[in-house]
């Protein structure tokens, strides 16, 4: 039986336009599936759009239109850069669907009878673009003398009846379960973050609102909604079939991982922990919160107009490059920068010259000058037993860093094989070699396709169209891609298809 494997995005809210963060997160959980599917693993990858709250219901109030119509414009366009982004994701829900619904009211009957909640009256500050409570030490006073919430958001005093979760009683059990279990919160910095909001002490959370009415209505009492982020971190249940104890999904909990932005840590790493440990759930296994991206050095605002949207820079770029660089420019956890040129430095040297050059002069040496097959393996000189060590010690070298969510490590590895392979290629000049040597020609052309293979099964969930080209021009068949498949040679004299290049260069034309 294979090993199950469940990943998350969070679930996007709705108030506004797909950008490149949701594409960034969208991205790097896509890899993560795909590689635990080639890795062997029965893997459940969801995504989706959380639309309920406040914020949205002012949004649609703003754009002239009821709520339910403006949250199925936007989850509508959540769900075309998915599938723009070419991600494999195996459900997409949404907020206001009835099953969703459906799991909130069962987990917040069972909250109730473990005593974890109670109705009491909610007076504090309250920010509508966070959906979040601030306790009055964690609030900034702005320039102009406002109170503003630590992300900067407008706060208003809220006085109004609530129920309330007991989130007070969770304090030592959440240190205790950070204690046992070090690496449910990533990175390091976050997991320090996190233990120090914790020990600084919890107050009960409101988890119900009476001023506004789209939402989740509370049990026994539709006068309130639940609180956004009790309804929205739900999701991650609904999906596996919850409250049902049997069906298709049920045995994906718990989660191995929850991918999020650096905004909603303490949402995924407190709140939810503390709300499954109320229901007597179990826990999902990490929480990995990744940073932001600026533009051209500016943080992405709708006042600067700066916010990205990736279909474009797919048409114009290619949807495997734009993917390739999200991954490669920065490590995975820390903040990075877009910029143009970047970009294209990323597309014209990695993936032109060093790879698509590498499998371009091979294949059309291959074609040209030794049949348009596989040539045989002869014997192996010492630099030819370090291109197929390198080779094959790489799938250990780059599951080690995927599984640490280090995207940029892994292409690194990858991309180390590939300079070695174009150094190895002029040093043993094949084409010298047809003249004085034809056997030890075809040797290392063996050698070089055998490692272009490693690095095209590899890439795969990296740049998963443009590699299926590549291994189409490698012979190798659909059902011998998975990484399992590395471990048998390729079989000498199957005849190889006419090669194309892959990656074109990418020339900026002046405006």
């Amino acid at each position: 039986m294979k090993q199950r494997y469940y990943i998350t995005t969070p679930i996007y809210y709705v108030n506004g336009a797909p950008h490149l963060g949701h594409a960034y997160t969208s991205t790097a959980a896509d890899v993560m599936a795909r590689f635990k599917r080639l890795d062997g693993y029965d893997v459940f990858f969801l995504t989706g759009t959380d639309e309920h709250g406040q914020k949205v219901e002012s949004a649609a109030r703003a754009a002239g239109i009821d709520p339910q119509t403006f949250t199925d414009q936007v989850a509508a366009d959540f769900i075309d850069m998915a599938k723009r982004m070419n991600i494999s994701n195996d459900d997409f829900i949404r907020t206001t669907e009835p099953r969703h619904k459906r799991a909130c009211q069962a987990l917040w009957l069972r909250l109730v009878a473990s005593g974890a909640i109670y109705l009491g009256k909610y007076e504090g500050w309250y920010a509508v673009r966070d959906e979040a409570f601030y306790d009055e030490d964690e609030l900034i006073i702005a320039a102009d003398g406002s109170k503003k919430a630590p992300s900067g958001a407008p706060v208003e005093w809220v006085i109004e009846p609530s129920y309330f979760f007991k989130l007070s009683k969770f304090q030592e059990p959440l240190l205790a379960f950070y204690e046992e279990n070090p690496g449910f919160i990533a990175p390091p910095a976050k997991r320090n973050e996190i233990l120090n909001f914790v020990r600084g002490g919890l107050n009960d959370l409101s988890v119900s609102r009476t001023s506004f009415t789209w939402g989740v209505p509370v049990p026994g009492d539709p006068d309130h909604v639940m609180y956004v982020w009790l309804d929205a971190l739900t999701n991650y249940l609904t999906a596996t079939g919850y409250p049902d104890a049997v069906g298709a999904r049920t045995d994906f909990w718990p989660a191995n991982i929850h991918l999020v932005g650096k905004e909603i840590i303490r949402f995924h790493a407190v709140y939810w922990p503390a709300f499954l440990m109320a229901a007597g759930l179990p826990l999902p296994s990490r929480v990995y919160s990744h940073g932001w991206w600026t533009v051209e050095g500016e943080k992405m605002s709708k006042s600067l107009g700066n916010f990205i949207d990736v279909r474009p820079l797919i048409e114009e770029f290619g949807l495997d490059p734009v993917r390739f660089f999200l991954l490669r420019e920065v490590p995975f956890g820390g903040d990075g920068d877009f910029s143009r040129k970047a970009l294209i430095s990323r597309l014209n040297v990695e993936l032109a010259n060093d790879l698509g050059n590498l499998g371009q002069r091979t294949l059309s040496f291959i074609a040209k000058n030794a049949g348009a097959a596989v040539p045989p393996l002869g014997r192996l000189a010492e630099a030819d037993e370090t291109m197929l060590q390198s080779a094959a010690v790489l799938p250990d070298k780059v599951r080690d860093a995927l599984d640490r969510l280090a995207f940029n490590e892994a292409l690194e590895e990858i991309w180390r094989l590939v300079r070695n392979a174009n150094a190895y290629i002029d040093h043993q000049a094949p084409w010298a070699l047809k003249k004085t040597d034809p056997k030890r020609m075809a040797t290392v052309l063996r050698v070089l396709l055998e490692s272009i293979r490693s690095v095209g099964i590899l890439l795969q969930p990296f740049m998963p169209e443009t590699m299926a080209k590549l291994l189409d021009q490698l012979g190798i068949a659909a059902e011998d891609r998975d990484w399992a498949a590395l471990a048998a040679p390729m079989t000498a004299g199957a005849a190889l298809p006419a090669p194309f290049g892959i990656f074109p260069r990418y020339v900026e034309v002046a405006a």
